[in-house]
């Protein structure tokens, strides 16, 4: 059974990755860059600043742990024990795999880190303002994209990233649940109605 869900993985990368086009190389070689997304974390800080004012040090808790959790799980602990050869070190793709830029990756790629990252942030900010902000369910789909691109630059098989996907959303829940347990009323935060 494991040996048919791998192979099954290992035809889904080939087929992924075979749909490139060089106009977008570029494009998703820098969608996967953390520092292209510098911009919209601090947008996102600045919303929790914005709602919660003197409050928003325990939502930064909240997404720091759930970071925090999702990252080492997926870097710290699956890919040094799992030790799976990420498909651009993996000799049996020779000359058949699409790269950009000479980008190859670290050697191990389960789980995917930028998968698990993502999707705790998506998770988090969703749980967060899902009752004020109902466009915040598109963040799955920023993380999504994001996820992708891995795939795309052929250092993550779909496994990975599904594997770190799953790793994000329950990280980015317990960091939420963590950031209303230290709330004053611990089931719903209220924002504050202070003025700066």
């Amino acid at each position: 059974m494991i040996d048919q869900l791998v192979h099954l993985d290992k035809e889904l990368f080939l087929f992924l990755n075979s749909l490139h086009t060089p106009w977008l190389d570029q494009i998703m070689f820098y969608l996967s860059q953390t520092v292209v997304w510098i911009p919209f974390y601090a947008a996102l800080l600045y919303l929790i600043y914005k709602t919660y004012r003197l409050q928003s040090w325990k939502v930064v808790i909240g997404i720091a742990l759930a970071i925090t959790l999702a990252d080492q799980t997926a870097s710290a602990l699956m890919k040094p024990w799992f030790a799976r050869l990420r498909p651009s070190h993996n000799p049996e793709f020779d000359g058949m795999i699409h790269t950009v830029n000479g980008y190859l990756g670290g050697q191990f790629g389960f789980a995917s880190s930028h998968a698990s990252n993502t999707f705790a942030v998506a998770m988090f900010f969703f749980l967060l303002f899902r009752q004020t902000h109902k466009a915040f369910a598109a963040m799955f789909l920023w993380a999504t994209l994001v996820t992708y691109t891995r795939i795309y630059l052929g250092v993550h098989y779909p496994g990975d990233v599904i594997a770190g996907g799953l790793i994000g959303l329950v990280a980015g829940y317990i960091g939420y649940y963590v950031t209303q347990y230290l709330k004053p009323q611990p089931r719903q935060l209220n924002p504050t109605t202070e003025t700066p």
